[in-house]
Formats: C-alpha cells, sequence, structure tokens
C-alpha cells in the first residue's frame, strides 16, 4: 500500500479538494525525526487558498483526519504530523513482499514502450579502461530500473569504431609495429603504438597529415586501409566480450559509427531539403546561433562528415526501427553541448520526439585525483582491475569462512560486484576516486557489505529451518523491526525516484540504509526466539532478503546466499 498516497487522499477529502491529490502527495514529507511521526504535510498552501495562518490550518485539519491505519494525527506548528499504526503496516508490507517476492516494487508506467540506452561505447582499437567503467555500469543499471517500471530496454553500445584515430593507428602500426607482437597480444601492443604516435607527432607535425591521409584513404574504400581497421576492430570486439562477460552486460545492438557510413547522405539531403544547411568557411553547418549555441558542423570542407553527423543519422534510424518513447545517451558531462544541439537540430528539422531524447551525463574516473587518459598513458585496465579486485575478494572469503562452497564463484561476484557498488553509489555527475581496497571493505558503505548483509538474512532463515512458503506475516511494533519497515515501504518509491532520475545511486544509498537498519535490528533483536512473534520477525528477515536481492540486480550485482 502507498502510504502517502493514502495519508494524501485523507488531506483532500477533508480539505474539500481545495488542492489537487498530485499537488499534495508533492508536498508529503518524512518528518526529520521519528518522534515526529512517519509522515508530515505543511499548511502553507491551505493557508494561502484560505488566508488563514499555517498553525490553526493544521489544527483543524488534525482534527478531522480519521483511518484505521492512523495511530495518531497531530498538529506541529505549521504541519499535520501522521503516526501509522505499526502492527497493521508491518503485516501488510510484510505480507505483500511475501506475497510478491521478487515482482515487488514492479510497475506499469512504460506499458511496454521502448527505451533505447546508449551506453558503454568504447572505442575499437584501445583497450577497455577504469575510464569505460562509469557508462557501462550506469546504463545497464537504467536498463535494468526502466524494465521495472514497466518499459523495454533497448540497449545500445554505439561502437567508436570510425574517426581519425584510425588513421593516427595505421601510421603507427605501419611505421613502428611488430606483426608477431601484434597477433600476440593485439589490445596492449595496439595501445603502445597509438601512444607512441601522439608522443611523436609532438615533434614531427607530419605525422597528423599522414593519418588524414590513411582515415581519407579509409573511407574511400582503400583495401590495405580496411583490412587493418576491420582487424583492430576483430580484435577488441573479442576483449571487450570477456569485460562484458564478466560485468554479465548485454546489448541489443553493437551498430557503431561506421554502421551509419552508407546512411548519412540520406541524413544531408533531410537537411538540404528542409533548409537548414549553411555554409561556414567551407563547411556545411546547421545555424544555431538564434539559439546562441554554436553551430553544428555536418560536413567540413573536405567533404568528411563528423561524428555529429553520425548521432543526427543515428537518432533517426533509432526512431524509425525502435519507435523509442525515449532515448538515453549515458554519455560524459564533457559532451553536454553537443547534445543540447543534436536535439536543436531534430527540432528545427519538425521532430518533437527529440523531446524525449535525454543525455544522462556522468563524472569522471579519477586516479590520485586526476583524469584518466588513453592518450598519455595514464590509464588503469579494467581487466587487470577486475581480475585484481576478484583475487582479493577470494582471499578474503578464505579468510572469514574457509569452509565456504563455490569460493571462486562467491569472489567473482563478490569482487565484480564491490566494483560496480563503488562507482553506483555515487551519484552519477560526481567524479569517482579509484580505490580498489576501498571498494572491497566488508564494512561502511560498500557492495561487498551489502552482500554480507543479504548473506546473514539468508543464513538466519537457514537456522529457522522454515521455508518462505511456511511463514505467515504477523504485525509487529519494536521501533527496531519499525525502521526496517520503513525501509522496506519506500523501496517501490525509491525505483520510481531511481527511474525519475535515471540516477542508480538512488537504489545504491536505498541499499546501505536498508542494510544498515537491518543490522541495528539484528544486534538488539533475539529473531530466533520462540514466542508468538517469531513468525512475524522471520517475515521481516525473509523481505529484507527479497530487496536486498532486487537492489543489488538493479544495480547489476549478485547476491550471494552465502559468503
Amino acid at each position: 500500500m502507498d502510504y502517502n498516497k493514502l495519508f494524501a487522499e485523507e488531506i483532500v477529502k477533508n480539505t474539500d479538494g481545495a488542492l489537487s491529490l498530485e499537488s499534495i502527495m508533492g508536498l508529503v514529507e518524512k518528518p526529520k525525526f521519528d518522534g515526529q511521526g512517519d509522515l508530515a504535510f505543511p499548511c502553507f498552501s491551505l493557508a494561502k487558498i484560505h488566508g488563514k495562518a499555517p498553525h490553526l490550518i493544521a489544527g483543524e485539519l488534525a482534527g478531522r483526519i480519521k483511518h484505521t491505519v492512523f495511530e495518531n494525527i497531530v498538529a506541529v506548528g505549521p504541519y499535520v504530523n501522521c503516526f501509522l499504526k505499526k502492527s497493521v503496516v508491518s503485516k501488510d508490507t510484510l505480507q505483500t513482499i511475501l506475497e510478491e517476492r521478487a515482482a515487488y516494487g514492479v510497475s506499469d508506467i512504460g506499458q511496454g514502450r521502448n527505451i533505447t540506452i546508449d551506453f558503454s561505447s568504447p572505442n575499437i582499437a584501445k583497450p577497455f579502461s577504469m575510464g569505460h567503467l562509469r557508462s557501462t555500469v550506469i546504463g545497464n543499471s537504467l536498463a535494468k530500473i526502466v524494465e521495472k517500471v514497466g518499459y523495454k530496454a533497448v540497449g545500445i553500445n554505439h561502437l567508436g569504431d570510425w574517426g581519425t584515430q584510425f588513421g593516427k593507428l595505421i601510421v603507427a602500426y605501419k611505421k613502428w609495429g611488430d606483426d608477431a607482437a601484434v597477433k600476440e597480444n593485439p589490445i596492449p601492443e595496439l595501445l603502445a603504438l597509438y601512444i607512441k604516435f601522439h608522443e611523436e607527432a609532438k615533434d614531427d607535425p607530419g605525422l597528423e597529415d599522414d593519418a588524414r591521409k590513411w582515415f581519407w584513404q579509409l573511407e574511400n574504400g582503400d583495401l590495405e586501409a580496411e583490412e587493418l581497421w576491420t582487424w583492430f576492430k576483430d580484435e577488441s570486439l573479442k576483449e571487450f566480450s570477456k569485460i562484458y562477460e564478466l560485468l554479465e552486460v548485454d546489448f541489443d545492438s553493437y551498430a557503431g559509427e561506421a554502421f551509419y557510413n552508407d546512411k548519412m547522405a540520406a541524413t544531408i539531403e533531410l537537411l538540404k531539403s528542409k533548409e537548414l544547411l549553411t555554409e561556414s568557411q567551407g563547411a556545411e553547418v546547421v545555424d544555431l546561433t538564434e539559439e546562441g549555441l554554436p553551430p553544428f558542423l555536418i560536413r567540413k570542407s573536405d567533404g568528411a562528415t563528423l561524428y555529429g553527423t553520425r548521432d543526427l543519422t543515428a537518432a533517426l534510424y533509432r526512431k524509425e526501427n525502435y519507435h523509442f518513447a525515449k532515448s538515453l545517451y549515458v554519455v560524459g558531462q564533457e559532451q553536454t553541448l553537443h547534445f543540447r544541439q543534436l536535439k536543436l537540430v531534430l527540432k528545427k528539422m519538425g521532430y518533437d520526439w527529440s523531446d524525449n531524447m535525454e543525455h544522462i551525463p556522468f563524472g569522471f574516473i579519477l586516479k590520485d585525483g586526476k583524469k584518466m587518459s588513453t592518450r598519455k598513458g595514464k590509464v588503469v585496465l579494467l581487466d587487470q582491475v577486475l581480475k585484481d579486485v576478484i583475487e582479493l575478494a577470494e582471499k578474503n572469503i578464505e579468510e572469514r569462512n574457509p569452509a565456504l562452497a563455490n569460493k571462486a564463484e562467491t569472489a567473482r561476484m563478490v569482487g565484480v560486484g564491490a566494483v560496480i557498488f563503488h562507482d553506483l553509489k555515487t551519484e552519477r555527475q560526481n567524479n569517482v576516486e579509484f580505490s580498489l581496497e576501498a571498494m572491497l571493505r566488508f564494512e561502511g558503505t560498500t557492495g561487498p557489505y551489502v552482500q554480507y548483509t543479504h548473506a546473514r538474512a539468508c543464513s538466519i532463515l537457514r537456522k529457522s529451518g522454515m521455508t518462505a512458503e511456511e511463514i505467515t506475516a504477523v504485525g509487529l511494533d519494536d521501533s527496531y523491526s519499525w525502521e526496517v519497515i520503513k525501509d522496506l515501504i519506500a523501496f517501490p518509491e525509491m525505483i520510481q525516484k531511481s527511474f525519475e532520475q535515471s540516477e542508480p545511486s538512488v537504489i545504491a544509498r536505498y541499499a546501505i540504509e536498508l542494510a544498515q537498519d537491518f543490522n541495528k535490528y539484528y544486534s538488539h533483536v533475539k529473531v530466533l526466539e520462540d514466542d508468538e512473534h517469531l513468525e512475524g520477525r522471520l517475515a521481516l528477515v525473509f523481505s529484507v532478503t527479497v530487496v536486498l536481492k532486487e537492489s543489488l540486480r538493479l544495480l547489476g550485482i549478485h547476491a550471494p546466499d552465502e559468503m
């Protein structure tokens, strides 16, 4: 049951509809202190309507509201505070979770419509670094969240498989590449060549001209250039697939920049037909001066297209093929201007659906406070991080629980989960400092802490000897269980909030709070004591396992039953 909505409905009923249900629900809040109740409504809006002091409105309203799930309604200054009836609400909440299990919190907001999510999108011929982690795990989590609220997620890996960097790589490979070394260890060798190109180009600007020539040859179907490009791409995808397999991330499409090569001419013709193309210093652009933005470059003076042309073409292709209700781009915050321009160009073309395109920006992963850079060689490779973190997790598990079965599989869940959680617990627009040690702590605000709490709750259920089917929800009214119950009630609201804000950190922080409140409960209450509340306590423990597991799943993380 949505108690916020119930409280709001009672306020509407007792104020003769002075404010809409939606308005009141937007005003209902949680009191700052536990002793002030469970829900609160500020009466300032009603005071303006009735021309009366807020505290007088609150006093009158508090005296009129009655409901079987409300223990008490009191006026505190300008607020109407509501105390829920713990035994009734706890029983109802636990019974709901016992029945719905993993479906708890599901809604039908999306009505089965598509949301395309452009995420991960690494550049081929470069290693998959920690810098690519954020887009990958944020996008993967958003795909799970949108499906939880009734949409169909369409995951798109818009690979960086075109552009002048391939001209640079071809030059570097032909000048300094060793065939055997590259075949033996493709990605590290190609990275070393890419870095060497930029170092050498500082003293030899002619290398940049050579790179442009080779990319021009690639664009114009040169056989040698195409063969090298195809090889770089195939080797990269083999390496990327190992990472995606470990992270358990998959996509519906790997259509990258090159996919749109034969589709851009139609886009350019469309722009021409709508009289949106103008010339600027020999290049073709869409003028955005009226909107206070720089021009959107469509074609350079030498006829070359740019990633803006590709993104425009990709947006048209995705709308036509996926009929999306929304289109999300999980791309770093440095691309904010580009996506503003992209949406404006589509709007000028007469496509109002561009309003449903949204850039989901995020901050950097930092190492020692500095942004990682592939070009400068300051990069931490994700596959190595995942290997290291799984190895460390296995050592930790060996020390804590040497008799544990399936240690290797549990270590993989804990290690990979630690990396993902360390990223997603941070609000996406903030930067994340890379720290292997901080990720793997079993205490504090970490993935292993939440996973261990889930495993602890599973252990209590095993010791009880009762299955979920045998447990009956019983009302609980002690203060420690009430904190956990309130967390459980909030789960559907947290899903809704994370969806509306495209913010997985809402769920990650929620999981931490639920884990902390459950551990506090466990340390103060004898869960397995044989009395009339035993089944109620076991129902609470089971509900915690359900909601923690589902919270972690929405983040792309497993919840082991034992650790």
